[in-house]
């Protein structure tokens, strides 16, 4: 890594970041989840950070994102405050979802985030088509799409990257390559070392960078954007990272060795960046102390004002679910399909 390549203040607004959803993961996952405060399940990207936060912190108002459950920072960069993050995971009525939804299924259109789909993969052709979107209406936007590696096995990944390059749309797709698909290790998923050679396939650039690399993720993506808005298409970039605890909260990744681990340890991507920042004297290891105790107390805040938030009312289970109808007295799926004329 040379910081030098980048200006400070960008590197330190990465650093802030990368701290802040790695703090806001670590309270959720070690103190709220334990403490039987979370609905639902924890899923969290620690040791990950780089990829959602030096990629995503370059794009403009009107740009798309559509992350996956690993990439907290792009939620915190695009404008989601970290209140109503943690209420979504606690269910309550000021989450992003209002308390109908749990944790990690969260977006919100109004800052171009486009909620998070379980099936991974299907979150590609989705990106896809917002890009065709973007291209159709002449807007110089583009969409940065997350997946994990696993995803890039599935028959959806290869179609919506097949279309965004039949189509020449300005979309990045970003692999979060992590060495595991739940489980199954890399090399038990695919026969090929590498997930960007398989860019080739579409005819579009692809490259793999270090994803704990804050200075190679930020050039790669800063290239695929300025390709993408100049109409060059869609590119795809591998970021290898390693997935530091398992799956989710509940899946103790024993079938990951100890030596794995700590060999992944030493290349933290949070670690690398304070480092090199301090030795190329762009900041203080006082003034690092002072960025945590910062973000130490913005969470607290944000926990204590989340924790003290309504759960939703029982009557609002139904709002916002039927688009022409009360929540009092829905149509029924037989009564509402029956009585158009779509069967006949």
């Amino acid at each position: 890594m040379n910081s030098m390549q980048l200006e400070q203040q960008t590197l330190l607004n990465i650093l802030y970041y990368m701290k802040l959803a790695r703090e806001v993961e670590t309270r959720i996952e070690r103190k709220l989840f334990r403490q039987g405060k979370i609905v639902g399940g924890v899923y969290t990207g620690r040791g990950q950070e780089a990829i959602s936060v030096a990629s995503s912190i370059q794009l403009e108002e009107k740009d798309c994102i559509c992350p996956s459950h690993r990439d907290m920072g792009a939620y915190i960069i695009r404008g989601l405050t970290v209140r109503k993050i943690l209420a979504q995971y606690m269910g309550r009525k000021t989450g992003v979802t209002g308390g109908k939804d749990a944790n990690m299924h969260m977006g919100d259109l109004r800052l171009n985030i486009v909620a998070f789909i379980s099936m991974l993969a299907d979150t590609v052709p989705v990106a896809t088509g917002i890009a065709i979107a973007y291209k159709m209406r002449q807007q110089p936007n583009v969409v940065l799409c997350y997946f994990g590696d696993g995803a890039t096995s599935r028959g959806d990944w290869h179609e919506g990257l097949n279309l965004a390059a039949v189509r020449k749309v300005p979309v990045i797709f970003i692999c979060n390559n992590n060495q595991y698909a739940y489980s199954t290790p890399l090399e038990k998923q695919m026969p090929i070392r590498d997930v960007s050679i398989r860019a080739k396939s579409y005819n579009m650039p692809g490259i793999s960078v270090d994803g704990n690399d804050v200075v190679a993720v930020y050039e790669a993506t800063r290239e695929a954007i300025k390709l993408a808005r100049n109409g060059g298409g869609p590119s795809l970039i591998e970021c290898k990272t390693f997935r530091m605890s398992g799956h989710a909260a509940h899946d103790d990744a024993r079938y990951v060795s100890k030596e794995l681990f700590q060999k992944w340890e030493k290349k933290d991507p949070i670690l690398r960046l304070e480092t090199s920042l301090i030795g190329d004297k762009f900041v203080t290891k006082k003034e690092v102390q002072q960025m945590d105790t910062r973000i130490t107390q913005e969470v607290d805040e944000a926990v204590n004002l989340a924790e003290n938030d309504p759960f939703p009312d029982p009557e609002e289970t139904l709002l916002g679910v039927f688009s022409d109808r009360s929540a009092e007295a829905p149509l029924s799926f037989a009564e509402s399909f029956f009585s158009s004329n779509r069967w006949r």
